[in-house]
């Protein structure tokens, strides 16, 4: 990463990567060039591959950026002082909110992991880092909801979440985020459930 005298990111690696992540998620991964991320950008192809040595590599961190943003709002809910149970709700609606928002186009990662399927491509990689960390960030919420092993709730919750953001592209999203919403309170009140047995 190149920093200016500062020590900060420079402002062109920031403009580069706001550009890309903001076509990547709007149009797609292949679809968009390089020669359009540098004209909106407004740098030189030489400025961005000082930054970003391949399109890969640009993808690679427009993934990273995109996670981070996540793990952020995930991490506030967890640092917050919400029982487990009502911090997996909050997270459950920060993704609503999200299917729900006026330029939602799917999930980015499993938007991304459809253009690159070879496992061992970096940006496969990155997508399964990511969600990797959000099952197991989800799992250990749930693990101190009911008594119970956690992981099959962790994993249903994941794959209620995937379902989510791609019917929320193809269906009414406030139905979609509504079913959402009911399955992880399923989930929750059948852990909630096996506690009081």
């Amino acid at each position: 990463m190149v920093h200016n005298a500062r020590g900060q990111v420079s402002e062109a690696r920031s403009r580069l990567l706001a550009t890309a992540t903001r076509i990547f998620y709007a149009e797609g991964l292949h679809s968009v060039g390089i020669d359009r991320i540098v004209a909106e950008a407004k740098v030189t192809r030489a400025t961005l591959y000082r930054h970003f040595p391949s399109k890969d590599d640009l993808v690679v961190a427009y993934l990273q950026g995109v996670h981070e943003m996540e793990r952020e709002g995930i991490d506030k809910v967890i640092a917050g002082d919400l029982p487990p149970a009502d911090g997996l709700r909050a997270i459950a609606e920060s993704i609503a909110a999200g299917i729900g928002s006026a330029h939602f186009r799917g999930c980015a990662f499993l938007n991304a992991v459809a253009e690159y399927p070879d496992r061992a491509h970096p940006v496969h990689q990155a997508v399964l880092a990511h969600r990797e960390w959000f099952l197991r960030t989800v799992t250990d919420l749930l693990a101190q909801v009911g008594e119970t092993p956690p992981e099959l709730a962790g994993r249903h919750f994941v794959m209620l979440r995937d379902g989510a953001m791609t019917a929320g592209c193809l269906s009414d999203p406030a139905e979609v985020c509504d079913t959402f919403l009911q399955g992880v309170e399923g989930i929750l009140r059948f852990r909630l459930g096996s506690a009081v047995k």
